[in-house]
């Protein structure tokens, strides 16, 4: 009975890391969803079950470099989860995604580093001493 209830509890953890890994997976897919369009990529929804089908075929959320037969070169995002939809920008939107992508990178990094500034400034010695039954 008491490996039973272990197992279960394992498998109870296991799912909401589970349940918590897929969370973040769909905003980070809605976070590149929204700089896409921001940068002027256009939506082509996967409105057929062929064109599904096909956008199932593609690497998800990947910018891939396509060329024209005329020659001109864009660009296509495969999002099968979010929008099941197929973005579409050219030259100047991939520009504008990157801008947008590397303020993203720098504004997150400015936070990490003002939340570490923050504890470091941390009165720790509130909390008593660390020694004791933990073995800190």
């Amino acid at each position: 009975m008491r490996s039973s209830a272990g197992g279960l509890a394992s498998l109870l953890a296991l799912g909401a890391l589970a349940l918590a890994l897929a969370g973040c997976a769909t905003q980070q897919a809605r976070q590149m969803d929204g700089m896409l369009a921001a940068a002027g990529f256009q939506v082509r929804p996967a409105n057929t079950p062929e064109k599904l089908q096909q956008l199932k075929t593609l690497k998800p959320r990947v910018l891939l470099q396509m060329t024209k037969v005329s020659g001109s070169i864009y660009w296509v995002v495969a999002d099968p989860t979010v929008c099941q939809c197929l973005y579409v920008g050219n030259e100047a939107a991939y520009q504008r995604y990157q801008q947008l992508r590397l303020r993203k990178e720098y504004a997150d990094e400015q936070l990490a580093t003002a939340e570490m500034n923050e504890d470091a400034a941390m009165d720790w010695g509130a909390w008593g001493p660390w020694e004791g039954p933990w073995g800190y």
